[in-house]
């Protein structure tokens, strides 16, 4: 990551935090101020970026890559809330019932 890109980084951050609205000419203004030479594109690249996607979404999926997003905004529609995890594990005991010989009425020593 080159200096630039981390500059506009940190400054939309800043402007985020204090919400400010993340603008083009406002990560310019804090890069300046913070005494970073940007090229001239990096400012307007992030503020686009910016206007299309939230910020605090890309902080909290920051590491987890792009399928975790997808698999956590899929989760709510299937069962809302919590209800996705369940169904899992009461598979797995249905799963587990159907293996056993036991409902069959087979064993090797009958």
């Amino acid at each position: 990551m080159s200096v630039g890109e981390l500059g506009c980084t940190y400054a939309a951050l800043l402007l985020f935090d204090d919400g400010i609205p993340i603008t083009a000419e406002k990560i310019a203004t804090v890069v300046k101020a913070a005494n970073i030479s940007v090229e001239s594109y990096w400012p307007s690249l992030f503020a686009k970026l910016f206007e299309k996607r939230d910020i605090e979404d890309l902080i909290l999926t920051v590491g987890t890559g792009g399928g975790s997003a997808v698999a956590v905004a899929a989760a709510p529609v299937g069962g809302g809330g919590g209800g996705g995890a369940a169904p899992v594990a009461e598979e797995k005991k249905e799963e587990i019932k159907e293996d056993s010989d036991e409902d069959l009425g087979l064993s090797l020593f009958d």
